[in-house]
């Protein structure tokens, strides 16, 4: 019999704990999805590098078996699952699947894998908190009801293979209705004008003051004329105002804050984030990072302080106590942090060296002194008219947390320095001479579209979702194919610009790329028909008050105010009626537009959702189905079911393209389920990105043919004249064996050009059984 048992969810966090606990403590781990738990399949493969305590077995069933052994051998059962609902929940199944008994099971929970942590955690177990328990099972229960009930009604009503889920199509309404307020948008010129004044600074030396006017003109007309008066006029010091400001830093990281800022910063996803966090939890290096809470413990703040003192000195410390104020914070206990805030660096992967980097530095900003600035603002008015001219400028006094850390925004990118705008010194009344001034036109600017950490941050301002279900949310909504996220190129656009300079007023046209994307979220057609299909039949789950509701009863549920499974009856009973009316009486949906008449042919030119995707319909199916039958198009990309126009639609009938004869044989190009190619011989050749299938010309697709042959005869390593069908190639992850159809791993360090027919054969008929064989239900 061994003392102890503590059961974990990974072997790296096993392994970490496991330093800390010493030989006294028998550490193994189990899955952490609950949803594999009640299926009793759970645990997971773990490689025979770790420690021969942790139970390995590629066979997930045995891990059950296993564990029932070892518990009743212990003599005490420490569950050791996450802190938050999803690991009390699986704490919870554990005690049950394993039939655990009270007096030797305990409870411990930590927020960092820390010896203090852990040992502490030991001395003060605690039983299962049941009502935890209850709000993750709530939780589940009533997504579950949403995406099983709902999902059959998009199979029936859109297009198969679709799916619902009570967060997901929330996030995915967002990203609809600002697509549409983009796409609504009309665009409003004005002209603003900035004027350069000639002032000595304090050297003697002549500089120059910038200054923008106080008001925007309409039109060229009106910001013509007012440069006329500046012509004539004469510029003088209205008004000086300097005052003190300061700059605070921001709050240490939540989980939200942690994957906006990471996308920001070091451009890594939402899932990504979350993925390197885990790791980094799990290594010991910081605290945990699902969290709500800002709050830091004593111990990181003091030693917060230490570090900043012996890195800056004592002027740049100024201890904060952050409160969180999140609404229904179920994770309230620290924000994420370093474990040991004296580890500048950690060792890891690229990734965890800038992840953790960015933790590091927000934290230790976090109990610095306020950066000093002085603002200053010069007001310049004009003698033949009521508009002025405004200067401002900001100088860094003192730089405080900005030594280590600056906060980065949606609109800047991480770009927003501390850099000084330095006004060179004037007084009231003093007369300025103006050396030029600029009138250019300028835009309104359309609703910015969401990156993964905008949709984040807005998600949680409506209270949706939770900080474990931000990153998983994301990547299903595009693994669903209702939304993408890509770059797109911007377009020309031309600008007026007026420059009054000597006694002159030159006009000159400058162009500029407007509208490019980077990393931005994009509704696909299938997302927008399945998010006005959901509107129209399911007001309910798609309000973001019910959403967010929703949240605030896990809350009380989890509170012990709410009993769960009256809070999923009451929303159960009238959510089936409305399925049942929605599968009764909804229509059938595929976001159908006509367009209009082709000229040519006299047929009805339309656009909807096909069998794979957005596709443009010329001509109807007759009735009796022996009328001719209509032709399709898969539309571009970048085209949308609701904003293509007529001809832009019938350009899509002018493929298949025939380009001329090559080798006696013709050759075509179109647009396919994979995207545009060239045919030739019956075989096919993807275009590249470069290349227009309604311009592409035939030297241009005889190069791409060439070039495919030329791949695939280097793709060819050796072929076997008694076995035909056997062949060794050189694939994109090296060589393997292609035979009647399947392919084979060859061995490592095997050289492929040696094999014989014999090797090939031998290697055929000992390759494992394919995954997706294994364990299958029969």
């Amino acid at each position: 019999m061994h003392k102890n048992l503590v059961i974990v969810e990974s072997p790296a966090k096993a392994k970490t704990i496991e330093k800390f606990l010493g030989d006294g403590y028998f550490v193994t781990s189990s899955m952490g999805h609950v949803r594999d738990l009640e299926k009793k399949d759970f645990g997971i493969d773990i490689e025979k590098k770790y420690h021969p305590k942790y139970i390995i077995t590629p066979d997930k069933k045995k891990v059950v078996t296993e564990l029932r052994k070892l518990s009743k051998d212990a003599e005490m059962v420490w569950l050791a699952s996450d802190e938050d609902r999803e690991g009390e929940a699986i704490a919870w199944h554990l005690k049950e699947v394993l039939k655990l008994k009270p007096e030797n099971t305990k409870r411990i929970v930590f927020h960092e894998i820390t010896k203090d942590a852990i040992l502490n955690a030991v001395e003060n177990p605690r039983s299962i908190d049941e009502n935890l328990v209850n709000a993750q099972q709530a939780r589940r229960v009533l997504d579950r009801i949403v995406g099983f009930e709902v999902s059959p009604v998009l199979w029936k009503k859109v297009k198969p293979s679709l799916s619902a889920g009570r967060v997901q199509s929330v996030a995915v309404r967002l990203i609809v209705e600002r697509e549409r307020e983009i796409i609504n948008f009309k665009s409003e010129s004005s002209f603003r004008v900035n004027g350069y004044f000639l002032v000595e600074d304090k050297e003697g030396k002549q500089t120059e003051l910038k200054a923008e006017l106080s008001k925007r003109f309409d039109n060229k007309k009106e910001a013509f004329a007012f440069l006329e008066k500046c012509k004539n006029a004469d510029f003088s010091v209205a008004d000086v105002v300097k005052r003190p400001g300061k700059r605070s830093p921001a709050k240490p990281f939540t989980t939200s804050t942690l994957q906006q800022e990471a996308s920001r910063k070091l451009s890594f996803s939402v899932s990504q984030t979350m993925a390197v966090a885990q790791r980094l939890y799990e290594s010991g290096k910081i605290t945990y990072m699902r969290t709500d809470s800002v709050n830091l413990s004593g111990l990181a703040i003091n030693t917060s302080k230490q570090k900043i003192q012996e890195l800056h000195g004592d002027k740049y410390v100024k201890i904060r106590n952050y409160k969180t104020k999140t609404k229904g914070a179920q994770e309230a206990h620290e924000a994420i942090r370093p474990t040991y805030m004296d580890n500048e660096t950690v060792d890891g992967s690229g990734q965890e060296k800038r992840l953790y980097d960015l933790i590091w530095k927000r934290t230790i900003a976090s109990q610095m002194a306020d950066a000093e600035l002085e603002k200053t603002t010069v007001t310049i008015s004009i003698s033949n008219t009521s508009e002025k001219f405004v200067a401002t400028g900001e100088v860094l006094i003192f730089d405080g947390f900005l030594r280590v850390y600056i906060e980065s925004t949606d609109d800047d990118n991480g770009s927003n320095g501390s850099g000084d705008v330095i006004i060179p010194p004037v007084k009231i009344n003093d007369l300025l001479e103006m050396s030029s001034a600029i009138a250019t036109q300028r835009f309104s600017q359309r609703p910015p579209r969401f990156t993964e950490a905008s949709l984040v941050k807005r998600l949680e301002e409506l209270g949706i979702g939770r900080p474990s279900t931000y990153a998983p949310t994301i990547t299903t909504i595009q693994n669903r194919n209702y939304v993408v996220k890509e770059d797109r190129p911007g377009i020309e656009r031309n600008y007026d610009v007026l420059t009054l300079r000597n006694q002159n007023i030159s006009e000159k046209t400058k162009t500029e790329i407007t509208g490019a994307e980077k990393s931005k979220l994009f509704p696909t057609d299938v997302g927008m028909v399945v998010n006005d299909f959901l509107i129209d039949n399911f007001q309910q789950i798609m309000d973001y008050n019910f959403t967010a509701k929703v949240e605030k009863e896990f809350d009380d549920i989890a509170e012990g105010k709410k009993i769960w499974n009256e809070m999923i009856d009451a929303f159960y009973q009238p959510f089936h009626e409305n399925v049942e009316d929605a599968l009764k009486n909804s229509e059938r949906s595929k976001g159908e537009r006509i367009l209009g008449i082709d000229p040519k042919t006299e047929k009805e030119v339309s656009v909807k959702i096909g069998r794979f995707g957005p596709v443009a319909q010329l001509g109807q199916a007759s009735t009796d189905g022996e009328g001719e039958k209509p032709q399709f198009a898969s539309l571009r990309a970048g085209q949308h079911l609701e904003t293509i126009t007529l001809e832009e639609a019938l350009d899509l009938f002018k493929l298949p393209r025939e380009l001329g004869e090559y080798e006696d044989k013709k050759v075509t190009v179109a647009i396919g389920r994979f995207g545009p190619y060239v045919r030739h011989d019956n075989k096919f050749v993807s275009l590249g990105k470069e290349d227009d299938p309604f311009s592409v010309k035939l030297d241009r697709a005889i190069e791409l043919i060439e070039a495919k042959r030329e791949k695939d005869r280097k793709a060819v390593i050796k072929v076997f004249e008694q076995e035909p069908d056997l062949r060794v190639l050189n694939g994109r992850w090296g060589p393997y064996i292609s035979f009647k159809k399947k392919n084979y791993k060859i061995p490592k360090k095997t050289n492929a050009e040696e094999l014989t027919l014999e090797d090939c054969m031998n290697i055929i008929n000992n390759a494992p059984e394919p995954k997706s064989k294994r364990g299958r239900k029969k």
